[in-house]
């Protein structure tokens, strides 16, 4: 736990349990736990928002790229009748030219 030993939390204890007395331990250590869970909720919430945000970007993305796909797919049939009506075009001309 944040690098520091049984040995040392202890010490770390006996001096805070002397230097703040009896009463005001307690009080100390239930208002530290309070702004830890409060910390932990607070960052909890952050983290849930980041994931939330990403996944959206992630699924506009997703359409984004198919749309373009669909659209290209669109262009590309669009062209192929447009050069075979330009191919019977030019063999008409053939024909008349003959």
């Amino acid at each position: 736990m944040f690098g520091i030993g049984s040995t040392e939390l202890i010490v770390i204890l006996i001096i805070a349990l002397l230097v703040l007395g009896p009463k005001r331990l307690p009080e100390l250590a239930r208002s530290l736990g309070r702004g830890l869970a409060e910390f932990r909720r607070a960052t909890s919430d952050i983290t849930e928002e980041i994931d939330n945000a990403r996944i959206m970007v992630k699924e506009e993305v997703r359409s984004a790229a198919r749309s373009a796909e669909e659209s290209e797919g669109n262009q590309e049939t669009e062209e192929k009748p447009q050069a075979r009506k330009g191919s019977v075009d030019n063999a008409d001309d053939e024909d008349s030219d003959a």
